[in-house]
């Protein structure tokens, strides 16, 4: 069965999200679905210096508290690869000669029209005194951690941000770290 949307109308919004409720008729019938849609696309970085070492920040986030990610943020409208290269520097106060796209996913797609671009960063250089921006963004500290590291930090949950865990599965698939 197809989903068929009989209404919508906006409940709240704001620069960066637009909550709505739409009539549906779906699978079990009729009923309401609540969605939230992002305005612009996010990007998320998974910088890997020539040590072979992942970016990793340390983010006080509002709603679940510390949580360390990849650098990540919303592209406000601009190009995502543009948005990456900004949200590596203010987040970690580098920049990267390197950059591929690694693909697109859909955050919490139950609920929300979420697309996220990540990316692979590589030849990485200091670029600015990023204190500032990090202290705006809640960051607490950047870590350089090896890639298994990493990943031994999401199998023992210190990394618990799923959006994090997809761009380093994505990394990994890329960078051959899961043959």
């Amino acid at each position: 069965m197809t989903w068929q949307t009989r209404s919508t109308h906006e409940v709240y919004g704001n620069r960066w999200i637009r909550v709505r409720e739409d009539a549906v008729t779906g699978p079990a019938g009729r009923g309401i679905y609540g969605v939230v849609e992002m305005r612009h696309p996010a990007v998320f970085v998974v910088a890997v210096d020539d040590e072979q070492r992942v970016c990793l920040v340390a983010v006080d986030r509002y709603t679940v508290g510390s949580s360390l990610e990849v650098p990540a943020g919303g592209s406000d409208g601009e190009d995502p690869l543009d948005a990456a290269r900004r949200e590596l520097a203010e987040e970690a106060g580098v920049a990267a000669s390197e950059w591929e796209s690694l693909g697109v996913m859909n955050a919490l797609n139950g609920i929300a029209v979420a697309p996220e671009h990540v990316f692979l960063a590589r030849g990485i250089g200091t670029v600015q005194d990023a204190a500032h921006t990090q202290a705006e963004e809640g960051i607490d500290a950047v870590h350089w951690v090896p890639f298994a590291d990493a990943l031994a930090m999401i199998a023992d949950g210190r990394i618990t941000d799923g959006e994090t865990i997809a761009a380093l599965a994505y990394a990994g698939i890329r960078l051959g770290r899961f043959a």
